[in-house]
């Protein structure tokens, strides 16, 4: 009898213990949290946009997943590159070679009868050289480049087509390169109204944006050219609409390279290493924004 007891009282605390609201997302099959889509979005800012390739050396380090990539006039440059082959050495090695003269075609007959000092052929043929496959839904990583329409002045977002005609478009500075006619637009560098496009990354089904803003600082005392007026023009532009636009990523990584000339290419290797360093400042954020969204959609599936 006394055994019979013990055996229903062994039956019932089993029976509580199974009843038991788990704890956490540890009570999900494997343990694991669920992991957010996360989008990176590329700010514009000509040559700092090498800070950018330490910025994505320092996530795939740090395995921190990249679903989707928004770039912007040189954010769209270095995005379309890496979302071809998701490899962070070679666009590094890649950006090392790249000069000014890869991607700027200056010309006297451009500027007398063009819309720009430059036609942008360059720029184009550089994308198309780097990138192994030529329209976008065919990148390894989903991937926008922002532009404006120049006719509406209204944000344009190139998802389908060739790249690096989306690139050419996206990168359009006004008055320096000639705008380009694309989808039925003519269009020039998003920057002039999107340079940080976190709410496009957002739109296209992002849970956790980390945004990257190079456009910091923008004091230039050394404007001595009609280029370096149209640069500047669009480098305050882009500076303003970033301060609104910023607001819509989770998480904001700023290289500390406000003194570098937006046609300064002698400074890759400081600005590939602010962008590791700034990165790394912010890692301890981004996982937990990361583990903040699994923790939440992990409870809802309890």
């Amino acid at each position: 009898m006394k055994g019979r007891y013990s055996l229903l009282l062994f039956f019932a605390v089993l029976s509580l213990a199974s009843c038991r609201t788990p704890e956490g997302p540890s009570a999900l099959p494997g343990g694991e949290l669920p992991r957010p889509r996360v989008g990176l979005v590329l700010g514009g800012g000509a040559a700092r946009g090498f800070a950018h390739i330490g910025v994505i050396r320092a996530l795939e380090q740090e395995k921190v997943p990249v679903d989707l990539i928004v770039g912007t006039s040189v954010g769209s440059l270095i995005g379309a590159i890496y979302a071809a082959d998701a490899n962070s050495f070679e666009l590094e090695w890649t950006a090392f070679k790249l000069e000014k003269d890869n991607v700027i075609d200056y010309g006297i007959l451009s500027a007398l009868t063009g819309l720009g000092v430059a036609r942008g052929d360059k720029l184009e043929e550089f994308v198309r050289s780097k990138v192994p496959v030529q329209n976008i839904e065919d990148l390894r990583i989903p991937f926008a480049a922002v532009a404006t329409d120049l006719n509406r002045g209204v944000r344009v977002v190139l998802d389908k087509g060739p790249v690096a005609r989306a690139v050419r478009a996206s990168s359009a500075i006004p008055g320096v390169f000639q705008p380009v006619e694309h989808q039925g637009k003519l269009l020039v560098d998003g920057g002039v109204l999107d340079n940080i496009p976190a709410s496009v990354a957002r739109e296209r089904g992002a849970d956790i944006v980390i945004a990257v803003d190079i456009g910091e600082n923008v004091a230039n005392y050394n404007i001595t050219s009609i280029i370096d007026v149209m640069l500047q023009a669009v480098t305050i532009m882009g500076a303003e609409n970033a301060k609104y636009k910023r607001k819509d990523a989770d998480v904001l990584i700023a290289p500390k390279i406000g003194d570098v000339g937006m046609l300064d290419f002698t400074q890759k290797k400081r600005c590939m290493q602010a962008g590791i360093d700034a990165a790394r400042l912010a890692m301890p954020e981004i996982k937990e924004k990361i583990e903040e969204w699994g923790r939440k959609k992990a409870a809802q599936k309890l």
